[in-house]
């Protein structure tokens, strides 16, 4: 008992008998008892229920798991994993559009691909002097001829002539 076997919906129904016996083993009315179509690939007997995401249902309902909103034998929606409380919102009723959404994101992308596009000719790096080595650029350290060391003065204390 309680093994996924107990648990994996029965072939889909093709006798109002058969609908009527899936319809009591899952807790619900015959004439609330739907199903999704049989192509083969589908979920059986499983039952086609609303989307009523955890948002949608009353937060003040004496619910049996109210960390999900949801009480004990009552059947999960078959796609239960992406409309919980922390997912996506079915019943959503968004201030703006979708469309509204994302013309404004492809605009702002858009524009900044624009913008960076009209400004490659310019250099994208901050300007910086050649990093300065001690010891003449550590020639000796790099195998330079210490009897060819070039002098390299990088600044100097001494007053600039006029």
């Amino acid at each position: 008992a309680n093994w996924n076997k107990d648990w994996k919906p029965g072939p889909f129904p093709r006798t109002a008998e058969e609908r009527a016996a899936a319809a009591k083993r899952y807790g619900l009315r015959v004439e609330d008892y739907d199903v999704y179509d049989d192509d083969g690939l589908g979920y059986g007997d499983y039952p086609k229920l609303p989307f009523a995401s955890g948002d949608s249902r009353d937060p003040y309902e004496d619910w049996d798991i109210p960390e999900m909103k949801r009480n004990f034998g009552e059947p999960l929606h078959a796609l239960a994993d992406i409309i919980g409380e922390d997912r996506w919102d079915a019943n959503a009723n968004p201030r703006y559009s979708y469309l509204n959404m994302f013309l404004t994101t492809a605009t702002v992308i858009g524009s900044l691909a624009l913008v960076y596009y009209l400004t490659l000719d310019y250099p994208h790096f901050l300007p910086m002097k050649p990093k300065q080595y001690p010891f003449n650029e550590l020639y000796l350290e790099k195998g330079g001829d210490p009897e060819k060391e070039p002098k390299i003065t990088h600044y100097t204390f001494e007053l600039a002539e006029d």
